[in-house]
């Protein structure tokens, strides 16, 4: 008997927060499938479980316990640089594309299902996705060197 997935990364990428890259509760999506040599002669790997765009998610409303929702964050970088590699990129109308991203982790999670959201304000703010999103965190806590990268959490209330 397979393990069930109650758990999904809608935008995975090489994983790389992981402690388990392979943990059998999640189903780790993603839009690319690629592999990339960066410039310090690492290997970055996006593999996927499953292809898909995270603002049109092809699962069953309240059908996972947990989402991670860690989009691309920049809007300016190169096409074939190592930061586009290995974060995507965003598009112009980022705003949309990120209001319609959470409403879909918002629709596949059940209730009182929890949504962890990684942003790193290194071009657009906190402040400027909230808007777009509009919704707020119950808490979130600020990391890395820069202290740029915010991880938030947010629960799914019934009817909410």
């Amino acid at each position: 008997m397979s393990e069930m997935k109650i758990i999904l990364d809608a935008c995975c990428g090489s994983r790389m927060f992981w402690f388990d890259k392979n943990n059998p509760l999640a189903l780790y999506a993603d839009i690319r499938d690629e592999e990339h040599t960066l410039c310090d002669g690492r290997n970055l790997k996006v593999h996927p479980d499953l292809i898909a765009d995270f603002t049109n998610s092809p699962f069953p409303a309240k059908n996972f316990k947990l989402v991670v929702f860690d989009p691309p964050h920049l809007l300016k970088a190169g096409e074939n640089s190592w930061l586009t590699k290995k974060y995507g990129k965003l598009s112009e109308d980022w705003p949309r594309l990120l209001n319609q991203g959470f409403n879909e982790c918002f629709r596949v999670l059940d209730d009182y299902g929890v949504l962890i959201f990684k942003w790193n304000e290194e071009q657009v703010t906190v402040k400027e996705v909230l808007k777009a999103i509009d919704r707020l965190p119950l808490f979130g806590h600020t990391t890395g060197r820069s202290g740029k990268t915010m991880w938030m959490c947010f629960m799914k209330l019934p009817n909410n």
